[in-house]
């Protein structure tokens, strides 16, 4: 969430940096503003309205001490306290109407952010291995139902579309693929592997931004007042909602595989065929909290994790930096790994790493006290290392050998058993 604050202090600055996402989205802040011009004004006026009150009180004890008649007296203060209390209901509503204004709108792209209106303004940044040609390559759905890893048609008869089952080796790539990159984050990058709920409370993804923008696109569990995770992000940053940490907290480092739940899973088109995209899917995620000096090179860091499985397992990928107009909701900078599929002839992303700054961390109030003792937001960082569907479509195009076979990467035979699927 944004800060009331920075944002009367600076409109202008927050109108031209929302622009940059969506030209002429920074009009919300004249609502935002009009909001909080209207609830300062009425809280004003209900300080007069007590004071005054107060004041005129004290003539009703004169006259009672003289005998004298405060009915008139007594009237004119409930009269005022009926005020307030209207006053009152129109600042909540003022109150309230600012507070989902604020939580609707999305952060504000870092300074260094490239600025662009859409995906295709995105910047190419580098990029690790050889690109894997091959001659009429299959792709994984061909790959996948010939070797027999997974079952399409029973995904959509137990649950419907987007659903598929994994089965034999295909789940056993899967748990491997899973074993191998939770090892990777905690034993060689130092993270602390969590295991959290897959349902949370309808704050907790507010924490994170989901709520309200995305309700749509969740799964709520209405009687019990929960969400199906769309990501690890929200329970595990949520971990330290509320919280008020010591600087010798900091930094905090979290790994978690859970299974994702996102209602919307993408337009028909080959783009989305077989397991790309999913209403259900397992994933490894990256969170870090952090001090805000720390937030900017810690996002390279991160980056550098995610990137560091990709290269243990020999995929070739880019990396790009979203332009402005292409940011997450939350995101002020983000960089995606990008995998080549060469039976999709294209890259796939894989993985969003994002630094938040203080925008999650003033939506969950969590703070930290720094070394003047003052209570400061922290800043909350993110990334998929890596989401398991594409990196399994990856593993099987980009190891398709002439014979039918996938030779799966190095890494990955301790855990898998074999180097070989045939």
């Amino acid at each position: 969430m944004l800060d009331i604050k920075e944002i009367r202090s600076t409109p202008d600055l927050f109108k031209q940096q929302l622009d940059l996402r969506s030209a002429g989205s920074g009009a919300v802040i004249d609502e935002i503003l009009s909001c909080d011009e209207q609830r300062r004004q009425l809280e004003t006026q209900k300080q007069e309205l007590q004071a005054s009150r107060k004041q005129i009180s004290k003539q009703i004890g004169a006259l009672k001490q003289k005998g004298e008649d405060s009915s008139a007296i007594e009237a004119e203060v409930r009269g005022i306290g009926d005020k307030i209390k209207a006053i009152e209901e129109s600042a909540q509503i003022a109150t309230d109407k600012q507070q989902q204004l604020l939580l609707s709108t999305p952060n504000i792209p870092h300074a260094n952010c490239v600025a662009g209106a859409s995906d295709a303004d995105n910047v190419y940044v580098r990029e690790w291995g050889e690109k894997v040609l091959v001659e009429e390559p299959e792709d994984h759905v061909q790959i996948a139902t010939r070797l027999g890893l997974i079952d399409f048609e029973g995904g959509v008869r137990l649950s419907g579309s987007g659903f598929v089952v994994y089965r034999g080796k295909g789940a056993k790539l899967q748990r491997a693929l899973i074993q191998f990159l939770l090892d990777l984050q905690t034993e060689e990058n130092g993270y602390e592997e969590v295991n959290v709920p897959h349902m949370v409370l309808a704050e907790c993804m507010q924490g994170t931004g989901q709520l309200p923008k995305f309700e749509e696109d969740m799964y709520e569990v209405k009687e019990a007042g929960l969400f199906l995770i769309p990501t690890a992000e929200v329970p595990v940053t949520n971990l330290y909602r509320e919280s008020l940490l010591s600087e010798d907290q900091l930094p905090i480092k979290m790994t978690a595989h859970t299974p994702c739940f996102r209602q919307e899973a993408g337009a028909a088109g080959k783009v989305n065929r077989g397991i790309i995209r999913l209403h259900q899917f397992e994933k490894i995620e990256l969170v870090q909290v952090v001090k805000p000096e720390d937030s900017d090179k810690t996002l390279d860091i991160l980056t550098g994790h995610a990137e560091s499985a990709l290269q243990k397992l020999g995929l070739h990928y880019q990396v790009v930096e979203l332009c402005s107009g292409d940011l997450g909701f939350s995101a002020q900078k983000t960089y995606d790994l990008e995998v080549w599929a060469p039976g999709q002839g294209q890259y796939l992303e894989i993985s969003s790493c994002s630094n938040f700054g203080a925008y999650q961390a003033r939506r969950m109030k969590l703070r930290y006290k720094d070394d003047d003792g003052n209570n400061q937001f922290c800043h909350t960082l993110n990334g998929s290392g890596l989401a398991l569907p594409r990196l399994m479509v990856a593993v099987l195009e980009q190891g398709q050998q002439e014979d039918g076979s996938i030779k799966l990467p190095e890494a990955l035979v301790p855990y898998f058993g074999a180097d070989l699927i045939r």
